[in-house]
């Protein structure tokens, strides 16, 4: 027991200040992308970068954070190397369309309107659905509630029963199987609540869109409030655009 106790002395405060002043992230972090367009005035159609970049002659090419996988091979296809992935972790936004840029500048999440901010501004309860998802967005959903990023300090959990929750988070590129279970989930709360759609498969598809084995994310039934792109977002991510929701940044 003595050994255990100096040994969380000698680990002190472990808990990062939110928003961090100088994130602690690794040099691998991939983060919200940077363009140089005029690079680009050369490339083709396509550039070779997948469904993320979208180029067209005479025209600033388009990347889409929300299909973005957030990997090597999209800046590595760019061969002008217009495209680099910075270390800024807010990504989060409150439309589809948001998530279009064409200098890597994004308009970040704004907040609900006053009435939904009072409910859900100190208590928030989430239920999480993995709807076809491969485990990376929901390890870091699990990740949100561990001593470093402590998401419960700021009145938010994770609850088992839908019928409890003021919100639905979506991972997965939701699966024809769990098409149904999704959406009996979202029926099943009651209203008001919102819904996030964490990491590219629920927004796009992520790399399984265009599969005849899912709906290419979140289905138009489903109204989404807040959308958090990475494959997969980081806790901080996650994190920033939640209270940026809320209002509370």
């Amino acid at each position: 027991m003595l050994k255990m106790l100096l040994a969380r002395l000698r680990q002190g405060h472990r808990t990062v200040a939110f928003p961090p002043p100088r994130p602690a992230l690794p040099e691998r972090f991939r983060g919200r992308p940077v363009l140089a367009a005029s690079r680009c005035a050369t490339q083709s159609p396509g550039c070779g970068a997948g469904p993320a970049l979208r180029h067209e002659p005479g025209r600033a090419p388009i990347f889409d954070l929300g299909a973005s996988q957030f990997s090597p091979e999209e800046t590595e296809a760019c061969a002008a190397g217009a495209l680099r992935f910075g270390s800024e972790y807010a990504m989060a936004t409150r439309t589809r369309e948001d998530l279009l840029t064409s200098t890597g500048e994004v308009k970040l999440a704004t907040a609900l309107e006053r009435e939904s901010r009072r409910l859900f501004g100190h208590s928030l309860k989430l239920r999480s659905v993995s709807a076809g998802g491969c485990g990376g967005c929901e390890a870091e959903l699990i990740a949100l509630g561990n001593v470093v990023f402590d998401l419960a300090r700021f009145g938010i959990q994770f609850v088992a029963s839908p019928r409890h929750a003021d919100g639905l988070v979506i991972t997965g590129a939701v699966s024809r199987n769990m098409a149904l279970a999704l959406e009996k989930t979202y029926r099943a709360m009651p209203e008001p609540k919102i819904v996030i759609a964490v990491g590219s498969c629920a927004i796009s598809g992520g790399p399984f869109r265009g599969s005849p084995e899912v709906l290419d994310g979140v289905p138009a039934g489903i109204p989404v409030n807040l959308y958090v792109p990475g494959c997969p977002p980081h806790p901080l991510t996650i994190l920033d655009g939640i209270l940026r929701l809320l209002g509370r940044m």
